[in-house]
């Protein structure tokens, strides 16, 4: 399910600059039925705290107007699914691959002449997709 919500946010977002609450939205019931399922109720705790520190995370970056909700719901929807094991490496993970976007967004943009489009933002879909998907297959 992870995979396929972040192939899903990632798609949306490049092609929008947005990320539709349903994708965050089956992220989070799909994270919360499927801890409780596999572990009943301490399953579901760890869900719930996945998602409160997801969302927590990256609700500090959307106050400084550094992305949007719709990033940090997406973050909350995959704390679901990781649990609270798994998120806070994955946001780490975020950060830094957003930060290589970053850079390679104002590199392209100086091989430009130093042009932004107006209007131009970063989406950070594919960013937070990759940190979910690297968190899940490395441990440090």
């Amino acid at each position: 399910m992870i995979v396929g919500v972040g192939v899903a946010a990632a798609i949306q977002d490049l092609r929008t600059r947005e990320i539709s609450n349903w994708i965050s939205g089956a992220a989070l019931a799909g994270g919360l039925v499927l801890h409780t399922a596999r572990h009943g109720l301490g399953g579901f705790g760890q869900s719930a705290l996945g998602t409160v520190l997801g969302f927590g995370v990256f609700l500090v970056f959307y106050i400084l107007g550094g992305m949007g909700g719709g990033d940090v719901k997406l973050m909350a929807g995959f704390g679901a699914l990781l649990g609270s094991s798994q998120i806070l490496q994955a946001a780490f993970l975020t950060a830094l691959l957003g930060g290589v976007m970053a850079l390679l967004v104002v590199a392209g943009r100086a091989l430009r002449g130093g042009q932004r489009s107006r209007g131009e933002t970063l989406p950070y879909g594919p960013a937070i997709a990759l940190g979910a998907w690297l968190a899940l297959v490395t441990e440090f």
